[in-house]
């Protein structure tokens, strides 16, 4: 918008109505013409930078709430939904756990299978430790 507006200016035409067409304050096209940055703009640099130094310091694992919670602890007073507008203006993303993963999905259609071994699972109250039985499917290991 602002190159419309210069060039309704170098045609000698009125920079107030343009603004107003395009619903720009004059003083902000004025001090984008002088090349200056507005103090939000210039905070959001410096908060981007702290968004990052505190990104960095937790290994990359800190997400938007975290790192509000450390710049509040820091003194900084910014929203979250800023923090977080920032993150994702800058590529920062914080890493979530995974996900739980079932690895064994019965087949709801296969029969019952044979038991060679002839396993015997029933609790006997009489005998107390007597059986003992446990299911290592689910156990994590490097291999996945």
């Amino acid at each position: 918008m602002y190159p419309f507006i210069e060039a309704e200016q170098a045609g000698k035409h009125n920079v107030k109505r343009a603004c107003e067409l395009l619903k720009v304050s004059r003083s902000a096209y004025y001090q984008h013409a002088r090349g200056e940055r507005s103090t939000r703009d210039r905070v959001d640099e410096r908060l981007t930078e702290q968004i990052i130094a505190v990104h960095e310091a937790s290994n990359g694992t800190y997400g938007a709430p975290r790192i509000h919670a450390e710049l509040t602890a820091a003194g900084l007073r910014h929203g979250r939904k800023r923090i977080a507008r920032r993150m994702r203006a800058a590529g920062v993303r914080g890493r979530s756990p995974r996900r739980w993963k079932t690895t064994t999905i019965p087949d709801p259609h296969a029969g019952a299978r044979p038991d060679p071994v002839d396993r015997d699972f029933a609790v006997d109250a009489a005998a107390v430790d007597t059986r003992w039985c446990g299911d290592i499917t689910y156990i994590n290991t490097w291999e996945g």
